[in-house]
C-alpha cells in the first residue's frame, strides 16, 4: 500500500480510502466484517463512514464498524476514522431534525457517532454538504470544543464549492484555528467540473481532495456495458446510454494497456496532486482484493492523453478554462 499526508497535516493514510456506506443493507454484518479485516491486511488504514449510513435505521454502519473495533486486536489504533454530520438523525430533536449543521448539532450528533462507533474519538470529522444558514463564527466554536475536548482530531468537509472552502478557511484563520484539513468531493472521468474550481482551491489552501463516487457509480467499473442479470449495474440503463461512446472508448483503451476499467479510473485519480484517496465501496472481499491493483501501477503520459480525449474536461482551471 502506498501512504501520503492528509492534506497539510502530519497523519498519513492510505492512497485508498474504504468506504462503508453498503454495510448494513447492501452488505450484512459479517462479510463487512471480512471486508475490514482484509483491508486492514492490504494497508488501509483510512475508513470512511457517516452518521445517516445505514439508512433503515440511520447509524447502523456506524454501529456495524464499532461491533467491529470492539472485537479488538488493535483494529481501532491502526484506523484513521473519518464520519459525518448533516443529515437528521434523531426525531427527538424536532425542527433541528432537518439536514443542516449548527452548534446545537455538533455536540449531540458527534457524541452519538462516537456511542455507535464504540470510540472516545473520531479522526476526521466532517461535514456532510454546507449549510448556508449557519455562520462560520458559530461552527468554528463548536468544532474549537470538539477538538480541545479530544473528541476530534481534525475537520473535514464535502460537497463544498470552491468558495465555501476559502471563506471556512479565512473564518477559521481569523480565529488562529487550523480550519478544515480535507474536502470530500464528487469526481471522477464522467464529472470533471471540480477541476474549475474545488482542486484549485483545495490545492491552494493545502487541503486533501477524498473523491467519492470514483466510478461514477459503476459506470466505470467494467461491466456496465455487459451488465450480469440481476446486478447494481443492469438498473444503469439511461447512464450507459448517455455516455455509450465514451465507455466503449474506455473499454477499448483498458485492453490495449491491459488493466481493467475500475483500475484505471481510480488510477487516474491519483494522478492529481490535489487528490488524498479515492473512496472505494467494494461489497465483497473479493472487490476489495481486485482494487488493490490501483497502487501497482503508472498511467504513461499517451494513455492520460487519451483519457482526456475520451472524457474531456471543462479545459483546466478557471477563469482560463473559458477565458483568457
Amino acid at each position: 500500500m502506498l501512504y501520503t499526508y492528509l492534506g497539510r497535516t502530519g497523519v498519513k493514510v492510505s492512497r485508498l480510502c474504504l468506504g462503508t456506506m453498503n454495510f448494513g443493507n447492501v452488505t450484512e454484518e459479517k462479510q463487512a466484517f471480512r471486508i475490514m479485516d482484509a483491508a486492514l491486511d492490504a494497508g488501509i488504514n483510512f475508513f470512511d463512514t457517516a452518521n445517516v449510513y445505514g439508512w433503515q435505521p440511520k447509524g447502523l454502519t456506524e454501529q456495524i464498524v464499532g461491533r467491529w473495533f470492539a472485537q479488538g486486536g488493535g483494529r481501532r489504533e491502526k484506523v484513521v476514522l473519518a464520519t459525518k454530520i448533516y443529515g437528521d438523525m434523531d426525531p427527538i430533536d424536532g425542527p433541528n431534525n432537518i439536514g443542516g449543521l449548527s452548534s446545537y448539532k455538533v455536540r449531540r450528533h458527534l457524541d452519538a457517532s462516537l456511542k455507535r462507533l464504540q470510540t472516545d474519538h473520531v479522526e476526521l470529522y466532517q461535514m456532510h454538504h454546507v449549510d448556508r444558514n449557519a455562520t462560520w463564527e458559530e461552527l468554528w466554536g463548536a468544532f474549537e470544543v470538539a477538538v480541545n475536548q479530544g473528541k476530534v482530531g481534525y475537520i473535514g468537509s464535502s460537497n463544498f464549492a470552491g468558495w465555501h472552502l476559502v471563506k471556512a478557511q479565512a473564518a477559521a484563520a481569523a480565529r488562529h484555528f487550523l480550519g478544515l484539513v480535507s474536502e470530500q468531493h464528487l469526481y471522477n472521468l464522467l464529472q470533471r467540473l471540480p477541476e474549475l474550481e474545488v482542486l484549485p482551491a483545495a490545492l491552494d489552501l493545502g487541503l486533501g481532495v477524498i473523491p467519492w463516487s470514483p466510478l461514477a457509480g459503476g459506470l466505470l467499473g467494467g461491466n456496465a456495458l455487459t451488465p450480469a442479470s440481476g446486478s447494481r449495474s443492469s438498473g444503469q440503463k439511461e447512464g450507459v446510454e448517455k455516455h455509450r461512446n465514451q465507455l466503449e472508448a474506455f473499454a477499448g483503451l483498458c485492453r490495449e494497456i491491459g488493466e481493467r476499467e475500475d483500475v484505471v479510473a481510480l488510477a487516474w485519480l491519483l494522478t492529481h496532486p490535489a487528490v488524498t484517496a479515492p473512496i472505494i465501496g467494494p461489497r465483497t472481499v473479493e472487490q476489495l482484493e481486485s482494487a488493490l491493483r490501483v497502487v501497482e501501477i503508472t498511467l504513461k503520459p499517451e494513455v492520460l492523453a487519451k483519457l482526456d480525449e475520451i472524457f474531456p474536461g471543462p479545459g483546466g482551471p478557471a477563469p482560463e478554462a473559458y477565458a483568457w
